[in-house]
């Protein structure tokens, strides 16, 4: 919850010229709901910058206040949807079961959902964070078929180290999403397992994501505060880029 509509567009002018262009790696912002359409009007067409939402409902229409429908997101040119974010879960009160609905709308409306999972303090401490994970992917994507696994983009988040400063290790992150790799290679295939991008999430800064991104077990970061600053979205936007032009 953070930039109003015309702080979006400032910010998006400041960045959008100096984002490196690249057919390896995708960029992409998900503002507030209010912002969309000033986003959609500030980066046009040719911008490097696709457009995300932070959440959607599921359902297209109807006695919902306060809900957005994917049609709605759609029109605003957004190809991506954050969907289970923890904070959602933990704040809003989200259920696993109302996560696979909105993921099974996004797709319906060719939104692609970036699935987010992660485990709390406590369960990593007590060693239970492979255990959770699967009981969320279980819940959450278990039920979809090969061709929707394939159209969707995990988020390996864990609580702990949202907005905290403290970044799992890249030890730490890399098991965790080699174990959701052996999950989805038992489920479904060894080459849905191999193809499905794993970002991780967790206090990435421009000083870390590098090491991140170097480890052939993470695809990507889904980034939250060190985005909401100029410099710091275009170091990190231009490390991302160097490092896939390398693989």
């Amino acid at each position: 919850m953070n930039k109003t509509a015309s702080e979006t567009a400032t910010f998006l002018r400041a960045v959008s010229s100096r984002i490196p262009v690249s057919s390896r790696v995708e960029f992409v912002v998900a503002p507030p709901f209010t912002s969309l359409e000033s986003a959609r009007a500030t980066l046009g067409l040719s911008s490097p910058l696709q457009l995300g939402a932070q959440n959607v409902f599921w359902e297209d229409h109807g006695a919902y206040t306060g809900e957005i429908a994917p049609p709605m997101l759609k029109e605003f040119g957004c190809r991506y949807v954050i969907l289970g974010h923890s904070e959602r879960r933990r704040l809003l009160g989200e259920r696993d079961e109302w996560i696979e609905k909105k993921i099974r709308a996004a797709l319906t409306h060719d939104l692609r959902p970036i699935v987010c999972i992660g485990e709390s303090a406590k369960e990593r401490e007590e060693g239970q964070t492979k255990t959770v994970v699967y009981r969320q992917l279980s819940a959450c994507v278990g039920n979809l078929s090969p061709q929707d696994m394939e159209a969707i983009v995990l988020a390996y988040e864990p609580i702990w180290a949202i907005g905290t400063g403290k970044a799992a290790t890249i030890e730490q992150a890399a098991d965790t999403h080699q174990a959701i790799r052996q999950f989805i290679a038992d489920r479904w295939s060894p080459h849905i397992a191999s193809a499905i991008r794993i970002l991780y999430g967790g206090s990435v800064a421009p000083d870390n994501i590098g090491g991140f991104l170097q480890s052939q077990q993470i695809d990507g970061a889904l980034i939250g505060g060190a985005c909401l600053h100029v410099e710091s979205f275009v170091t990190i936007a231009t490390i991302a880029h160097s490092i896939a032009e390398q693989k």
